[in-house]
């Protein structure tokens, strides 16, 4: 996605809408004293390779929206971006795609930048130290795209009946605010919505206020979101519409915010109902609850093809049912908290949240977890033969491509490694492992090696290379034991 940033010649000076000539050349070549290199050109991530920039780790993102709809601009943002140079840096790359740039600022001072598909480029009036705290400020609007995904479906910016919703996985964000989007990079979150009265504007962390000002048609309403723990881009989201709100708080004070379009309120209720027992039931299991607060997105069936993790709030397209709220609730744990290093990771997410489900049937008087693993393996899990199948096309830590990384071994095959580490090491080990796991690496990231080695790390004198062989890494159905 990035792209390794030269000097600007002659033939680029129109491209550079931020700066007039003069400055192109007193501004955008200067060292102030120190030699510099650009960014990398991505996060070098193996199967979107593009995503993500090089050359600094952001800390924190305040981004102010206005969205008004049926206007040709529906979208204007202005993003602050504080950041930490990893290199004596001369230039850098944010991910934006699409939405029309109006000007760019590092430290309040204006910058040079020019577009290239996805990618904005800025050049700083000087190069910036290694380890040295900046600002880069972009003011900019438009309509923001939906993107496809390799395996068809689409995230970004998704139109709604009454508004829209912003989905960031794997790529999505870059469609509504510019970032370094690679879960690699995570960081804390103001996001401020303003939107016309009549729309409300739901994003992630905790609500710190609710302002409505004007009059008539042009009263408005601004949201301001705060998300203090670390969150990856993907993670983030802006659900824009018609809502029922329910402010509660679980037995512990942990505040809940949830919101249900006003034509799904009904069949939601029983199972979100639910939320604080689950809640519960997975910090006993999975160790303390990583946020400072939770919740849920509902909005109406069909606004988007899947749910999803974000971050404190998880978003669902209709009323889930419980083994969904499990599964997303999981996520806060494992994906939100313990993000992936790379999205060949995947399955530190979804093995994770679907081993979830399993647990919370076997303490509910559903099926054992060595039911559920017994019947995948059997292929009678499933009434279609062809997704049996599906389960064994590669192995849950090396997916064979972009297309493929939300695929069944991803999710069942990650959770049966899971289900063989447990058998291994005995229940009462287990869990001191998958918390262990939680805290080791709370608000961080972790690839799978890590993982294999805290699991050996955790159970000494324990044979776990046959399950890393055959199950994790292995291709094809591995021999029953």
């Amino acid at each position: 996605m990035s792209r390794s940033v030269r000097l600007v010649p002659t033939r680029l000076v129109p491209a550079v809408t931020a700066c007039a000539l003069a400055l192109v050349l007193t501004a955008c070549g200067g060292t102030g004293g120190v030699q510099g290199t650009p960014g990398s050109a991505g996060a070098a991530d193996p199967y979107f390779p593009e995503a993500g920039n090089g050359g600094y780790d952001v800390t924190h993102y305040a981004l102010t929206l206005a969205y008004t709809p049926d206007t040709s601009t529906p979208l204007t943002g202005t993003a602050t971006i504080t950041a930490r140079a990893t290199q004596n840096l001369s230039a850098y790359d944010l991910d934006l795609k699409g939405m029309k740039v109006k000007s760019v600022t590092v430290q309040g001072k204006s910058a040079c930048w020019t577009r290239t598909g996805q990618e904005l480029t800025v050049r700083p009036p000087a190069t910036l130290p290694k380890g040295r705290t900046f600002r880069t400020t972009v003011h900019y609007s438009g309509t923001p795209g939906t993107i496809t995904d390799p395996d068809g479906s689409e995230e970004g910016w998704l139109p709604t009946a009454d508004g829209a919703l912003a989905l960031g996985e794997p790529t999505g964000s870059m469609a509504w605010f510019p970032a370094n989007d690679h879960p690699s990079d995570k960081a804390s979150y103001d996001i401020t919505v303003t939107v016309p009265k009549s729309l409300q504007a739901v994003s992630n962390g905790e609500l710190r206020s609710e302002t409505t000002t004007g009059t008539g048609a042009a009263r408005t309403t601004t949201y301001a979101w705060h998300t203090a723990q670390p969150m990856a881009t993907y993670l983030a989201t802006l659900a824009i519409g018609h809502y029922d709100i329910t402010r509660t708080t679980t037995k512990n004070g942990l505040p809940v915010y949830v919101a249900v379009d006003p034509q799904e309120a009904a069949a939601s209720r029983k199972v979100l109902a639910k939320l604080p027992e689950i809640m519960e039931w997975e910090e006993y299991n999975f160790g303390p609850y990583p946020f400072s607060s939770t919740g849920a997105i509902v909005d109406r069936r069909g606004d988007a093809g899947y749910a999803l993790e974000t971050q404190t709030r998880p978003f669902f397209p209709g009323a889930p049912d419980t083994a969904t709220l499990v599964h997303e609730l999981a996520h806060q744990w494992y994906g939100d908290s313990v993000t992936p290093k790379t999205w060949r990771d995947m399955w530190l997410n979804e093995g994770f949240a679907t081993y979830a489900e399993w647990l919370w049937s076997e303490d509910h008087d559903g099926d054992t977890a060595q039911q559920t693993f017994d019947a995948l393996y059997d292929g009678t899990y499933y009434d279609d033969p062809s997704d049996s199948e599906a389960i064994w096309a590669f192995p849950p830590a090396r997916p064979t491509s972009a297309a493929h990384i939300s695929d069944s071994p991803v999710y069942e095959r990650g959770a049966m490694v899971l289900h063989k580490i447990r058998r291994t090491v005995g229940d009462a080990r287990f869990y001191d492992i998958i918390q262990g796991w939680a805290a080791t690496h709370r608000y961080g990231n972790a690839n799978t090696a890590d993982f294999t080695a805290y699991v050996e790390k955790m159970a000494p004198g324990k044979d776990f290379s046959g399950i890393w062989k055959n199950w994790l890494y292995g291709d094809g159905k591995p021999a029953r034991p």
